[in-house]
């Protein structure tokens, strides 16, 4: 048979389309020719596959050869098709039978001596591929993304002897299994216990996982504000099934590198702030996900904020509220998800003493006002809750063991609190729309009258003012209460009262 079909996936954006690689042979001066809109590393896998081929064994064709990749207004790029191509050169040649590889699918790259490389963007590639029903062949170093599936329809191998071999029948293909090597092992989260004092802060960052509420951190250097951040991922509650598996495929189509045992466990992405806005919301010539997607389901911490470029920052505000982005190019168009919780810190003003009782503040207002401004009020808007971490009194380091608050038992309130939501409407508070507030936070005449007189004296925006109530809710929730009560909604006004009363 001179015609063969091999079935293969590309990776656009989230999403892993099936390919269509048809392999022709036929008479005239040999040449390979790869039709489909390839990119120059699918153009070069002529060479990778024919030296791949010559090396495990197998004989390359002395005639002209067509490889039609189908759909073929779509771009394909890396070497993913190279298993594919080979495989279909040996069915179009009769090396092996064209039957062996019906229903099924081959994504791997070649090196020279016929391995199978990594690819990136496994995950997807296989949750999707799992869907539609075909079987799913790729390189055993990319096993380890393949076992959070759990699916019998995916099989690995090392090399193109193996799999031409499992193919005919002479061995069977192998399946995933976990990698269980020292690096697996995933240290503890660092607890809340290591933070001395700052009860009002980490009452705030309760507050914020309770609720996934965004949250911003104001104080000198030094008052602990990093160090409360970071410790926000042990308290909050582990991802679901699908959660994780999404959150690992964005992992996978950057082609970092997967570790199963952080399955379940938030994301906690913390660019630097010299970061571009493609390398936050994503980009490039092949448009891969940016650091707010790579927080998806999980938190994005940005320290130093006013130090980050404000066109950085500006391209957070879309996302922010809608929870994906949309990355637009010439020839493509890429959907990420971006659903993340937003946790920041920055210093008061430029030599970050400001408002501190040491006295060694020594910027102008104007500077002050200079270096707050860098901060967009529609992005503080979208900043539910703004909390000073004032500068400790340094006897405070040396507290007695046992004082400080654990993660845990932190934690526990936290799931408490979510599990009420998710009784009740289904999603975190943070995530209520507009109807939902008017069903699941009803306030009496007097309390709404004091959120309206509230809002109107701090000249709070109506964004605000439905972010103030979502906050309420949650602290309602803290409390295991079903209404919000007036407290409730100080506590809330009050996480928002920080830039009003400083002016920005």
């Amino acid at each position: 048979m001179s015609l063969a079909v091999i079935y293969s996936r590309a990776q656009i954006g989230f999403d892993s389309p099936e390919v269509r690689v048809e392999t022709h042979l036929s008479g005239g001066l040999p040449r390979v020719a790869i039709v489909g809109l390839p990119e120059t590393t699918v153009r070069e896998s002529r060479d990778r596959v024919r030296s791949a081929l010559l090396n495990a064994g197998f004989s390359f064709p002395v005639s002209r050869i067509t490889i039609s990749m189908a759909p073929a207004d779509l771009p394909k790029d890396g070497g993913r098709f190279d298993l594919a191509i080979a495989l279909g050169i040996l069915a179009a040649s009769g090396q092996i039978p064209a039957d062996c590889v019906e229903g099924m699918e081959f994504v791997a790259e070649l090196s020279l001596a016929a391995e199978l490389r990594p690819v990136s963007g496994i995950l997807p590639t296989a949750l999707i591929a799992d869907k539609s029903g075909r079987k799913l062949l790729i390189p055993a170093a990319n096993q380890n993304e393949a076992t959070l599936l759990n699916s019998t329809n995916i099989y690995c191998a090392k090399n193109l002897t193996e799999v031409v071999a499992g193919l005919t029948g002479q061995q069977q293909l192998a399946t995933p299994e976990a990698c269980t090597n020292k690096l697996d092992e995933i240290p503890a989260l660092p607890d809340l216990n290591e933070v001395y004092g700052q009860r009002h802060a980490i009452r705030a960052l309760t507050v914020a996982a309770a609720g996934k509420h965004n949250l911003l951190f104001i104080g000198p250097p030094g008052s602990g504000k990093t160090l409360l951040a970071t410790r926000l991922p042990s308290i909050l509650p582990k991802l679901g099934a699908n959660a994780s598996l999404e959150s690992m495929a964005i992992a996978s189509i950057c082609g970092k590198p997967l570790n199963t045992r952080q399955f379940g466990r938030p994301p906690f992405q913390s660019p630097h702030h010299t970061s571009s806005a493609v390398a936050l919301v994503g980009g490039g010539s092949q448009v891969r996900p940016g650091e707010i997607s790579l927080a998806h389901n999980g938190v994005l911490f940005l320290d130093e904020l006013p130090e980050f470029s404000r066109h950085v920052l500006e391209v957070l505000r879309e996302p922010m509220e809608s929870g994906q982005i949309m990355i637009s190019r010439a020839a493509r168009q890429a959907i990420y998800p971006a659903r993340f919780q937003f946790i920041a810190a920055m210093n008061p003003c430029p030599c970050g003493f400001s408002g501190d009782p040491g006295g060694q503040c020594q910027c102008s207002g104007e500077q002050i006002a200079r270096y707050r401004q860098r901060i967009s009020g529609p992005l503080l808007d979208r900043i539910d809750m703004q909390v000073e971490v004032p500068r400790l009194p340094l006897q405070e380091l040396n507290g007695t063991a046992g004082q400080q608050i654990q993660s845990s038992k932190v934690h526990s309130s936290v799931i408490a609190a979510r599990k009420l939501q998710q009784q009740r409407q289904s999603c975190v508070n943070s995530l209520l729309n507009n109807k939902q507030l008017r069903k699941y936070c009803p306030l009496k005449a007097a309390q709404s009258d004091f959120l309206i007189q509230s809002c109107e004296q701090l000249r709070l925006s109506a964004r605000a003012y439905t972010r103030v109530l979502r906050l309420a809710r949650t602290i309602a929730d803290l409390d295991a209460k079903t209404n919000i009560h007036t407290q409730h909604l100080t506590e809330a006004i009050g996480y928002r009262r920080l830039f009003t009363n400083t002016g920005v």
